[in-house]
């Protein structure tokens, strides 16, 4: 057999330790391989790589290579090994031939499934389907109160042409169901990880999250607004509008409400087969100033009150 220098073909020195070895595999082993690289002779050049990492990557095999050279296997070019050397080099390696199992280092290399987990397609190589892959997205609670389509851009990492990995954005575009909650994941179909040698792409799962929202405070299903009123509407009763995702809503506050109350709007909350509820806080808030007149009722007020917690004490008095 012609000989090959696997130290020249890994381009490393015959003192390389472990690490730069596999370093030097990693990028050349990018920078042929047949599915990403132009070159004329990738293929052959990525078995070469394949096979002298094969070989150097395990001690033993490396020591026999280092003495014996291309006869490093016993049984090739009427090499007679002495005894017991097939026992100490060769042992538990007999499916590596000249040619390598080139799917093999296809997995290695790229985080294919385990040996033999996919079937052989085009040029000899194993297929095998693509990782499912996750990411994160944040929505507006609006597109989840009524359901959307909307647009993402997501960073994949690929293979450039020089066999280096680098981020590529890709956009997609995203049917967002009606009452989807945060935590809850979206399956698209295919997106994932590539397939190789035709076999199918992995999922990609798109976990939601809201953006944040000043005016709603969501809670599994159900959502929160806080509504800031006057003290004369606490006391009287009034409607008032209140805001919800779907819309402006109108809601009668009960007179002598106090601040830090909440009402419940059954079924308002995000929709879905048991919708959720709306809820409304409640928060008294005085003005910033009263004008003359303004004062003159509030001291009113504060006389009549004066007049009914004095004849409540009598009262309590005249009972004990």
């Amino acid at each position: 057999m012609n000989y090959k220098d696997y130290y020249k073909i890994m381009g490393v020195d015959k003192t390389a330790s472990q690490d730069e070895i596999k370093t030097s595999y990693r990028k050349l082993a990018r920078k042929f391989h047949p599915d990403v690289s132009k070159e004329k002779n990738a293929e052959t050049r990525f078995k070469d790589i394949n096979e002298a990492y094969e070989v150097l990557r395990d001690k033993e095999k490396r020591a026999a290579y280092d003495e014996l050279g291309s006869n490093w296997k016993a049984g090739q070019s009427g090499f007679t090994p002495p005894p017991s050397w097939q026992d100490q080099y060769h042992q538990g390696h007999r499916n590596t031939g000249e040619q390598g199992d080139f799917s093999d280092f296809f997995e290695s290399l790229f985080g294919g499934g385990q040996r033999g987990g996919g079937q052989r397609g085009a040029r000899g190589r194993q297929s095998t389907q693509g990782k499912d892959s996750n990411a994160k997205i944040l929505i507006d609670l609006q597109d989840a109160y009524t359901g959307a389509t909307r647009n993402f851009t997501l960073q994949d990492q690929v293979v450039n042409q020089h066999g280096r990995m680098q981020n590529k954005d890709r956009t997609l575009k995203v049917s967002i169901p009606k009452g989807i909650k945060p935590g809850q994941k979206i399956r698209l179909q295919k997106q994932g990880q590539a397939g190789t040698g035709g076999a199918r792409n992995g999922d990609l799962y798109l976990e939601i999250g809201f953006n944040p929202n000043l005016l709603y405070v969501v809670e599994g299903a159900d959502i929160t607004t806080e509504l800031t009123i006057s003290p004369w509407q606490a006391a009287l009763g009034e409607k008032v509008k209140v805001p919800t995702p779907s819309g402006p809503i109108d809601l009668t506050l009960p007179k002598l409400i106090s601040s830090g109350s909440k009402m419940r709007l059954k079924g308002r909350g995000l929709p879905s087969k048991i919708a959720g509820d709306f809820f409304v806080k409640l928060k008294i808030v005085f003005p910033k100033s009263l004008s003359a007149e303004e004062e003159t009722l509030y001291q009113s007020l504060k006389a009549l009150a004066t007049n009914d917690n004095e004849n409540e004490n009598v009262k309590q008095k005249v009972d004990a």
